[in-house]
């Protein structure tokens, strides 16, 4: 089967997904089974409510059109291409984040090898096999250890990755790291922008490498204006998993005398650090943008991206509330995942 037919067979698994969120046809086999999957799927994750996983198919029925995709994959050069076999490791921080991976072996009419997460063992298969309803010339298989393959592609903490880096060695392989986001402002936003920017602090509750994690304020910024632009975001306390994390650091800090803010369901704390813990936002006042560009280059391998509504910056940034919306051609740590697959 040719790339575009594989791309066109993808339209039908868009079709399915358009029409269960918004709820159009409840009355056929695929509705039932994509319901009883987002409840196995919230049942086994609890991180994975049923908001945070229609974000997620959100996001897919967006980019899963032909001319999406036909965009997309138009600029690689297919020319001598052999089937290969390719091991994933997939995360499982956020619904469905290791589908990128498996689109990308797939679509070239690759065999894939998967090991998922045991966060994120169900909204994949569903997915994958119902893609495999359209186009039954897929290979794929899910595994427990990855064995024969040609190139490995894995996704994990920093931890794994020294034993991936080791294990891989000898193997063509991408191995990634853990990453988050950060959000730069200049003092003149408007509540509107500050709004979205709370999107990108707090859906799928801050853990995907795409939330923002740490904010970058001027001298006199003043910290009540994030706060009210939480306001709409207040309902995050509610769950469980969340308020025992925030319950748990707010009580550390109280312990250690540390200073923050807090408006009872998020803490906002001064600190250099990245990678604020759930629950609390990490913020850092600047003097200068050079300051906050030179941190930004001296930490480019640990942020995914940077949001903000300046333009000033000679690095890449996207607009508020746009930090889990990438294009589908934009690739995790920035390696080109297609010129990666095709080059081995």
């Amino acid at each position: 089967m040719s790339l575009e037919l594989r791309i066109k067979s993808l339209e039908g698994v868009r079709n399915i997904l358009h029409q269960f969120i918004k709820n159009e046809v409840t009355d056929t086999p695929s509705y039932s089974e994509f319901e009883n999957s987002l409840r196995l799927a919230e049942i086994k994750n609890p991180w994975f409510t049923k908001k945070n996983i229609l974000t997620a198919l959100e996001y897919w029925d967006r980019v899963l059109t032909s001319n999406t995709l036909f965009s997309w994959l138009e600029k690689y050069s297919y020319k001598d291409v052999q089937t290969k076999t390719i091991g994933l490791v997939l995360a499982g921080n956020i619904p469905m984040v290791g589908l990128h991976d498996c689109l990308c072996v797939l679509l070239l009419g690759f065999k894939a090898k998967i090991k998922l997460s045991s966060k994120d063992n169900v909204l994949i298969p569903f997915i994958l096999n119902l893609w495999k309803e359209f186009c039954d010339e897929l290979e794929f298989e899910f595994v427990e250890k990855l064995e024969k393959f040609d190139a490995v592609i894995t996704t994990g903490s920093n931890n794994t990755a020294r034993y991936f880096e080791y294990y891989f060695k000898y193997i063509p392989h991408i191995i990634r790291k853990n990453r988050t986001s950060a959000a730069i402002l200049t003092g003149n936003e408007s509540e509107d922008e500050l709004i979205k920017l709370s999107n990108d602090i707090f859906t799928y509750f801050g853990l995907g490498c795409r939330s923002v994690t740490q904010v970058f304020i001027p001298e006199n910024f003043d910290l009540d204006r994030l706060f009210q632009s939480f306001i709409q975001q207040q309902d995050v306390i509610h769950h469980n998993k969340y308020a025992n994390n925030y319950d748990y650091n707010k009580a550390i800090y109280l312990m250690n005398n540390d200073q923050f803010w807090d408006n009872n369901f998020i803490m906002l704390k001064n600190s250099e650090e990245l990678y604020s813990p759930i629950g609390v936002l990490y913020f850092t006042r600047y003097d200068t943008l050079l300051s906050v560009e030179s941190f930004m280059n001296s930490h480019s391998d640990k942020i995914q991206c940077i949001v903000s509504g300046s333009h000033a910056f000679p690095f890449k940034t996207i607009p508020f509330g746009e930090s889990q919306n990438p294009d589908i051609s934009e690739y995790a740590d920035g390696i080109d995942t297609i010129n990666f697959l095709l080059s081995i």
